[in-house]
């Protein structure tokens, strides 16, 4: 690394953490750094404050749109010139890296774009910064995942891929594109065969790629989800797949039902005319979450039962990761407490203690976080400024 630093302070093996963070121009906060131990963090303090800014702003240190999942040029401040910037130091081990990104303008053009830095070179992709740190996330918009739509599950599928294999994303935006250029070819009044098979060859092996890696990760899920409900209060949930390419993947070949999906877009190409759009393929599957010891869909149990099981499921995910990747995870959880009694803010506690990596929760009240006195870090976030105050 070429601005490789050596810290004073040693960190479990392949448990990175934030050292500093570093914003400038985002959201509410015009600057501000933190300086960091590798303990838990919390924020407390009023809503509106910025807790979930900073957040978010750790949730950018990893591909994609963050944990809002916002657009680049609305997280900039306003009023500002419309950029941004977020930097930081991950520690791992007695190594220290500087990363960082950005939204800024393109030389010599009103254009904007993102820019990702590691060790003060620019980075080709934001796929990169999967080297050094891998994110999760859990923030209270979640809630509705078990009763929303399909897509928001999808979304949260794909996230939780994401996390282990930087790669996907890349092939979720591909097949994407080949299905709007299908749909498009589809609207012309005699579109060109030839250019459909060669859409059609692209979704179907992207599409089939995208439903093995889904189905592997739902595979390996179980393991570790019966792992929290055993050490813990959290619930266990069964997941499994609906979709038609899944359930063909689980009876053949990879390679025959890629042919197969391939073979379906052809043969529907007026049905899907008429739609006008695909009907089927890895943008309709969806994600079913059962609660284990109910034998119970999680989109009929209580609201409570609903946030255990996210609980669970997140505290499951980031076990997966850090053996899958052989890295710990840096876990940001926004105002889970809240809704949690007193043994299972404790158990938590301990579960993240158990996990090893740095963690970030928010809350209101100071509180709600007693049982991480002497284990955390706490800042108090009051107008766009965090102030530590442990």
């Amino acid at each position: 690394m070429a601005e490789s630093e050596r810290a004073d302070v040693p960190l479990p093996r392949n448990a990175p953490s934030l050292a500093s963070l570093t914003l400038t121009g985002f959201r509410n906060f015009t600057a501000q750094k933190l300086e960091l131990s590798p303990d838990a963090v919390v924020l407390f303090g009023d809503n509106g404050a910025g807790k979930t800014n900073l957040l978010e702003a750790i949730s950018f240190l990893s591909p994609g749109r963050g944990l809002r999942r916002a657009t680049f040029d609305a997280v900039a401040r306003s009023p500002g010139d419309g950029t941004w910037a977020i930097a930081a130091k991950i520690l791992s081990g007695r190594d220290i890296v500087s990363i960082g990104t950005g939204w800024r303008s393109v030389p010599g053009s009103a254009e904007k774009k993102r820019l990702t830095r590691i060790d003060g070179e620019t980075a080709p992709s934001t796929e990169d910064l999967t080297d050094h740190v891998r994110v999760l996330w859990l923030t209270p918009s979640m809630d509705g995942l078990f009763t929303g739509p399909a897509g928001d599950r999808r979304r949260y599928l794909d996230r939780m891929v994401l996390a282990i294999d930087p790669t996907h994303g890349r092939r979720v935006n591909a097949f994407e594109k080949a299905m709007r250029g299908r749909n498009k070819l589809l609207e012309s009044d005699r579109p060109n065969p030839g250019w459909l098979s060669a859409q059609e060859a692209q979704m179907a092996e992207l599409g089939t790629a995208i439903a093995a890696v889904r189905v592997d990760l739902v595979g390996r899920f179980a393991h570790y989800m019966l792992e929290i409900s055993e050490s813990g209060p959290f619930p266990s949930a069964v997941l499994a797949l609906e979709g038609q390419i899944e359930a063909a993947l689980a009876q053949g070949s990879a390679t025959d039902v890629e042919d197969d999906y391939r073979r379906r877009l052809a043969d529907n190409r007026a049905r899907d005319r008429a739609a006008g759009r695909t009907l089927q393929g890895p943008h309709r599957s969806d994600l079913l979450v059962t609660h284990s010891a109910k034998s119970m869909p999680a989109a009929l149990c209580s609201t409570g039962e609903q946030k255990a099981l996210l609980l669970g499921l997140t505290l499951a995910h980031a076990r997966l990761v850090s053996d899958y990747v052989d890295k710990v995870p840096v876990l940001l959880l926004d105002e889970v407490t809240a809704h949690l009694d007193a043994s299972r803010r404790a158990a938590l506690v301990e579960e993240l203690h158990r996990l090893g990596g740095q963690s970030w929760l928010t809350g209101t009240d100071r509180a709600l976080f007693t049982a991480l006195d002497g284990r955390a870090q706490f800042f108090e976030v009051a107008e766009a400024t965090a102030r530590r105050v442990d």
